[in-house]
């Protein structure tokens, strides 16, 4: 019988079993320690790379195309300088000061002559204005006695006129006081002798009273009387009318002496109107506040009595007056050199000397009350044009120097362990020499060993 697919064995499937995934190997968990550890080393080890790669050695060491491209510069020979900074204001140590004059003399016109009246109320006293004509022009030169400023002096001439003819009025009029006198003690002595004569004459006719009437005897006792009374009168009254006689040419006398003095006062005041130069110099013109504005005095302008108008300043005594720090001071001593710069000519270099310290400190209101300034002068020992007064400037003192030594840059100068070296080039490359370094400025350091001029020395560290 055939068999159905139903009735075919069918061999049994065996499945096989699958192989075991392989386990990932275990992560191996680095010691923390290990890495706390290898942090200084690493800093340790870039160290002594870094300080190997600086370190040169004694033998030239090529240094290939990086050595070429350090800055270089030749050793040289010259002078090196420590210098102070002072800054300041140049002033004229011989200098005068042309000020507007004072016109002397009274203000009431006590004893003017003139014939007018001279009251001036209230208002100033025109006598006494002062009125510019001219001004010498500043910058120019000039010499002792030239005239450098004219006032106008017709007030003053006016007032002279008047004085002189007071004078002449008074001298007059006292010696026409003396001659009345003369001739009233004349007049007067004349009716002093008539009084006398007619007592004596009274005197007479009383002693004929024996042979009048009682009436008439007794009038002849009273004109006596009257008459001896007159003669006292006359005689007392003349010491009295001489004094006074004298009194009045006296008090003329001191209006005259007063005349004179105003006459000499306005002759002195006209010679003040023309103002000359005390010394040698250049002139300088003084300023002057007008409607709140401040300019150069010119000529129109009224000035006030003692009221500068210009100066006279001699450049050959210039000065710089300065201060340094109290600090700075400490270094300088009088007859140090210096260079004194002028702040509107950079270019105008002028040797100076040390003139002057200070012996105490000043204290400025824009500083702290602990720093101190010690006031500085120096003498200018060039001339120029353009050196005047009131223009700010400095100057170097120098407080120490070396001269003909070899000159080094500072910048070329590495200090190690308290040790001056350079690199000074050899071929392609570079070796480290020890020197010995003298005084420093601020741009050079002064060699005293170690060095021959004209080595190349390099600006900075070769790597």
């Amino acid at each position: 019988m055939p068999l159905s697919r139903h009735d075919v064995p069918v061999p049994p499937i065996v499945v096989a079993p699958e192989p075991e995934a392989a386990a990932p190997p275990p992560k191996r968990k680095r010691p923390p320690g290990k890495l706390l550890w290898g942090i200084p080393l690493l800093v340790i080890v870039a160290a002594v790379g870094f300080f190997h790669c600086r370190t040169v050695s004694p033998e030239p060491q090529q240094s290939g195309g990086g050595g070429a491209a350090l800055a270089t510069v030749a050793i040289s020979v010259g002078d090196v300088h420590s210098t102070v900074r002072i800054s300041g204001t140049v002033i004229a140590e011989k200098s005068a000061i042309i000020r507007a004059p004072r016109i002397m003399g009274s203000r009431g016109d006590a004893n003017r002559g003139g014939g007018g009246a001279h009251d001036h109320g209230a208002g100033a006293h025109p006598d006494f204005t002062l009125t510019l004509l001219s001004l010498a022009k500043p910058g120019i030169p000039v010499k002792a006695g030239d005239v450098v400023a004219q006032f106008d002096p017709e007030n003053q001439l006016q007032r002279l006129d008047d004085y002189q003819d007071s004078v002449v009025r008074l001298k007059n009029s006292i010696r026409k006081m003396i001659a009345n006198l003369a001739a009233a003690k004349e007049t007067h002595e004349q009716q002093v002798r008539a009084a006398r004569a007619n007592w004596q004459m009274a005197l007479l006719d009383l002693k004929t009273t024996k042979v009048r009437s009682e009436i008439d005897a007794e009038k002849l006792r009273l004109t006596a009387e009257e008459a001896e009374l007159t003669y006292q009168r006359l005689l007392a009254e003349q010491t009295l009318v001489e004094e006074s006689q004298r009194a009045s040419i006296r008090s003329s006398e001191l209006n005259l002496a007063q005349s004179a003095i105003e006459l000499e006062r306005a002759r002195n005041n006209v010679k003040r109107m023309a103002m000359t130069a005390p010394i040698d110099g250049i002139v300088v013109t003084a300023n002057l506040v007008l409607n709140g504005e401040l300019r150069q005095i010119r000529a129109g302008d009224q000035v006030s009595a003692g009221q500068p108008v210009l100066y006279v300043v001699d450049t050959g005594s210039m000065l710089l007056s300065g201060t340094a720090n109290q600090v700075d001071a400490e270094r300088m001593r009088l007859g140090m050199r210096a260079t004194v710069r002028l702040d509107a000519y950079p270019e105008l270099n002028i040797a100076g000397t040390v003139m002057g310290i200070g012996a105490m400190a000043k204290v400025s209101s824009f500083r702290a009350a602990y720093v101190g300034e010690i006031p500085v002068r120096l003498r200018i020992h060039e001339t120029d044009s353009r050196l005047l007064p009131d223009l700010t400037g400095s100057a170097d003192v120098v407080v120490n120097a070396e001269e003909n030594v070899l000159l080094a840059p500072r910048p070329a100068v590495f200090t190690e362990s308290g040790q001056h070296f350079v690199f000074v080039r050899e071929g392609d490359g570079w070796i480290r020499k020890q020197i010995a370094t003298g005084l420093r400025s601020a741009t050079h350091v002064a060699i005293r060993a170690g060095l021959e001029p004209g080595e190349l020395v390099a600006l900075q560290w070769p790597l």
